[in-house]
């Protein structure tokens, strides 16, 4: 489903943030990236919807190349891709409701069937009740529940997440590892860039630790 092949990403300046990563992530698993900050966990997880493009190797999602893909095709790459990253990247002038039911707006779904999906998404995060409220009057769990919400309404086959459990209490924390694991259950395929390793333990399916830009275990 997704295969690394000697990927090397450099920034300007020379700086290296990955270097000759090979591995494949098959259908179903559950992975978790672990590493020290600086690792290139991030810039890894940005390379499956082509947030960033490798500086050499091939990146293959779902059999395309992404390293290849003209802009124009990178939007049909990302409906199979629910992406939660640690900017949110929430609209703080629309409600819940209308956060997570952009991916859809923006698919071409019915307005009908958009509606039952997004209720049903926010129904499996816990914030159904809230659909009404505006982020600015969530607590920074529920900020993230609605994150993983607008990742997962659209149905997607993978779904990557950057440090989901940060700065969250140790029981919301909890519920929101159990989540992902709920996901994988239900045949999603997920990756995980996390500090908090043992929230994920119990789930994981695999472990992928980074130091330097490389894969060391």
């Amino acid at each position: 489903m997704i295969r690394f092949e000697q990927v090397g990403k450099r920034y300007p300046g020379g700086i290296a943030a990955l270097a000759e990563l090979t591995f494949a992530v098959e259908s179903g698993e559950m992975i978790v990236l672990s590493g020290h900050s600086g690792a290139g966990k991030t810039t890894l997880l940005k390379l499956i919807p082509a947030i960033e493009r490798p500086t050499q190797g091939s990146v293959i999602v779902n059999g395309q190349n992404v390293a290849a893909l003209k802009r124009a095709a990178v939007p049909f790459l990302r409906r199979n891709i629910g992406m939660v990253f640690q900017d949110q990247k929430l609209l703080h002038d629309r409600s819940v409701f209308e956060n997570v039911m952009l991916p859809l707006a923006i698919a071409g779904v019915a307005t009908r069937d958009a509606g039952r999906r997004v209720r049903a998404a926010l129904d499996k995060v816990g914030l159904l009740e809230r659909e009404k409220a505006m982020p600015v009057a969530l607590s920074g769990g529920e900020q993230q529940r609605l994150a993983i919400a607008r990742a997962v309404v659209a149905r997607p086959s993978i779904l990557i997440a950057d440090e989901p459990t940060a700065h969250l209490d140790d029981d919301t924390a909890r519920d929101i590892a159990a989540m992902f694991r709920a996901f994988n259950q239900v045949g999603v395929t997920v990756l995980v860039a996390t500090h908090h390793e043992s929230l994920f333990a119990p789930y994981m399916t695999r472990r992928i630790t980074l130091a330097h830009g490389k894969v060391v275990a």
